[in-house]
This record gives structure tokens, C-alpha cells and sequence, in this order.
């Protein structure tokens, strides 16, 4: 039956039930490993190929579609499956919560037991996880680079971006660079364009996408405004701050990085070691990398923390690619057609590579390899990533160890 968990059926058609969608979701929550790309593939396995709740031209425009917005591009492909296949916007919700969960409940976890970790071992353990992050970013860095800076033009706009970081610095100054890249972008990279093709019918009115869209604008621009006339309401800024983040992220999850870094260490809501430990972590987790935002909303000092902050800080980040997407899905056939959309992303895309550049210096760099010894475990574990193509999981693992290792010699 549709609304089972263990619907095996290869062709299934239609509307589902709110529970088929959760379950399914679920089950690729627990079981997709490998990050944003892998995560596209298992959905095309289980969801195009197995159960057809689309076709190859449909899956293909969505992905096109959440690429081009800001958030966490996998997540955002599941929530539209989500509403699609069950028929609108709680769907949606279904299909996001049991993607999510799986990782969520990992990460909640080790931030409530992070006090456990003391002593030579613990302390080497989490050395490790932070050489952990400085492989998987420095990978993030050298594909983003081929990708979305393959000529002199987008290669400048990343170099102008890391100028800027360095001059401002900060949530400002990530903001200054993506807008600034975008500029850039409708002047110089006017190039070939996408050729668009098939078409996106999703249960979604205009008038709900069109709430969705001004909703998303009004929880960027107020909340700030508010936080400063109710005289810096910790609940309030610590919401803004998710969400500000989750609202900036272009070309990837890992773009989270530096955002949320400038949100919740510069303000010394959350230590430096604590942040790449837990980011480490995140590279062993099924799912979406996201779900670090439950580990950070567990960790913040001070309230709201614990199992209240990690729920507000996991919604709260998600919160605007989902309503970006929503709000979209009726006028993408339109927009993606346009030169001059597809220009300004290209620039804004080459911005995201500097600015995740920047980060891989600071804080990940300066943070993490303090020795010959970390050097090599961190290069190692680029070259598992990059030549070998190790599971992030792997990388993990064999890195904690070799931390642990450095932690009792």
C-alpha cells in the first residue's frame, strides 16, 4: 500500500500518503551517505528510477531550479519531491522531516555528550575531527573551483571576493561578495547560456508561492530591526543569525561554513575547536550537512540551548531555502529562461568560491594544523577524498584515529 513504509512497489504513480512520504524519506535519510551529489543520485535511484514520482526531464529542472537558489540543494529536492508527491506544502514538510532526522538526532547527540570528551584521547579525537574538516573543505574548494571558476573572468570574481573578506570581514562582508559577484556576474559573464527544457507542475498557487516569497524576504530584513529595538533579545538573535545564514548559502552546504562561523564564533556564542569538532562529525553523518545546526544550537551560550536551541537552530536554518523553493516552483519555467538570471548566478556562484577560500584558511586552517604530523593526516585525507574518492565516513574515522593517536604520544 502507498501509505506503508515498506511499499516495494516499482511504479507508483499519483498522489501518496503524508506517512509513504515521510517513510521513504526516511529510509534515504538513514542511508544517504556522501554529501549534496550523492544525495541527488540516491533520490534519482529510489525516486525516478524505483518509485517514478517523476520523470528524468522533471528531476533534472529541479535540481537546475535549486541550484540556482541559495540553501541546501539537496534537502530542497526532497522537500519539492515532497510536495509533489504529497500534494502540497505539508508534503513537503513530511518528506524534509524524515530526510533531516536521522542526522538531527547524531548530531543533538554528541553536542549533549560533549562534556564527556576530556582527557589526552578525547582531546586528540576531536583534533582529529577538526583535520577532518580541513580535507573535506579544502576538497569543497578545489571542485567549486573547477566548476564554477573555469575562466579568467569567475576566476577574478573569487580572488575580489577573498579582497573583500579580508578588507570587511564577517557576515558583512560574505554578504558584499555574493551581491557584488552577482553584479559582476550580469556584466561580464553574459556567455552561453543553459538551454532550458521540459516543464515543472507542482501543487503550489501563486498565491502561496508568492507568500512564501515575501515570508522569506520579511524574517530576513525585520528580525535584525527588532533585535535592536527590543535591546538584543538573545532568543531573536539567535534565530536571525540561522537564519540569515541559511539564507546566503550559494553553491553548496559546505558554503554554510564561513557563514555560520561569522554568526555563532565571532560573537563567542560557540568556541572555534568546538565548531570544527562538530563540523568533523557532520562529514560521518547520512543526510544533509545542515543538521550541524542542531550540534551548534545544543552547544550556544547563552539560551536558548540544549534539545530547544537545536530545534530552533535546525529550523531556522532550513527555513528560508524551503520557502525560496516553494515560493519558485510556480515561476521557474519563466525565470530559468532569462540570460541575464543565468549571468548574475554565475557570478554570484564565483563569489562563493573566494569566500569558502577564505574559509579554508581561517578558521579551518589556522584552527587545526598546528604540526608536520597534522599536515599530513589533513593532506591525506584530501587525497582519500579527491584521488581515491574514500566515503566521507571513511575519512572520519581513519583521521579521529590518527588525532587520537597524536593525542597519546
Amino acid at each position: 500500500m502507498p501509505g506503508q513504509c515498506g511499499n516495494d512497489s516499482k511504479k507508483v504513480t499519483g498522489r501518496g500518503s503524508l506517512l509513504e512520504v515521510f517513510c521513504v524519506f526516511l529510509k534515504l535519510g538513514v542511508t544517504s551517505f556522501g554529501g549534496p551529489i550523492a544525495h541527488l543520485g540516491y533520490f534519482r535511484s529510489e525516486l525516478v528510477t524505483r518509485r517514478q514520482w517523476i520523470d528524468e526531464a522533471g528531476y533534472g529542472d529541479l535540481i537546475a531550479l535549486c541550484q540556482f537558489l541559495p540553501g541546501p540543494a539537496s534537502s530542497q529536492v526532497g522537500f519539492a519531491l515532497g510536495v509533489l508527491r504529497g500534494g502540497g506544502l505539508l508534503g513537503g514538510l513530511a518528506a524534509w522531516l524524515g530526510f533531516t532526522l536521522p542526522s538531527a538526532l547524531i548530531m543533538l547527540a554528541f553536542a549533549l555528550g560533549a562534556d564527556v570528551f576530556s582527557g589526552p584521547i578525547a582531546e586528540g579525537f576531536l583534533h582529529g575531527l577538526k583535520l577532518v574538516a580541513v580535507a573535506v573543505v579544502a576538497q569543497a574548494v578545489w571542485g567549486m573551483t573547477r566548476t564554477l571558476t573555469p575562466d579568467r573572468v569567475r576566476a577574478g570574481i573569487a580572488w575580489a571576493a577573498i579582497a573583500i573578506l579580508v578588507i570587511c570581514g564577517g557576515t558583512l562582508g560574505q554578504i558584499a561578495a555574493i551581491a557584488l559577484g552577482a553584479l559582476a556576474g550580469l556584466l561580464l559573464c553574459r556567455g552561453e547560456n543553459a538551454q532550458a527544457t521540459g516543464t515543472l507542475r507542482f501543487p503550489v498557487s501563486r498565491r502561496g508561492s508568492a507568500a512564501a516569497l515575501i515570508l522569506f524576504a520579511v524574517l530576513l530584513l525585520i528580525p535584525p530591526l527588532l533585535t535592536d529595538a527590543l535591546g538584543g533579545n538573545s532568543s531573536l538573535r539567535f534565530c536571525a543569525a540561522f537564519y540569515r545564514s541559511g539564507a546566503l548559502v550559494f553553491g553548496g552546504g559546505h558554503v554554510v561554513l564561513p557563514l555560520l562561523q561569522a554568526e555563532v564564533v565571532t560573537p563567542g556564542w560557540v568556541g572555534t575547536g568546538q565548531f570544527l569538532a562538530g563540523y568533523g562529525v557532520a562529514q560521518a553523518v547520512p543526510g544533509p550537512l545542515f543538521t550541524f545546526a542542531a550540534y551548534l544550537g545544543a552547544l550556544i551560550w547563552p539560551a536558548p540551548n540544549n534539545i530547544t536551541g537545536a530545534g530552533l537552530a535546525l529550523f531556522a536554518l532550513f527555513l528560508p531555502g524551503l520557502l525560496l523553493v516553494y515560493g519558485m516552483l510556480p515561476f521557474w519555467d519563466i525565470l530559468r529562461s532569462y540570460p541575464l538570471a543565468q549571468a548574475a548566478m554565475r557570478g554570484a556562484n564565483a563569489s562563493v568560491v573566494g569566500i569558502l577560500g577564505a574559509a579554508l584558511y581561517s578558521p579551518v586552517w589556522t584552527s587545526a594544523v598546528m604540526t608536520a604530523r597534522d599536515f599530513a593526516l589533513a593532506l591525506t585525507g584530501f587525497m582519500l577524498l579527491t584521488v581515491w574518492k574514500s566515503p566521507p565516513w571513511v575519512v572520519v574515522m581513519l583521521l579521529a584515529a590518527g588525532g587520537t593517536w597524536s593525542g597519546t604520544v
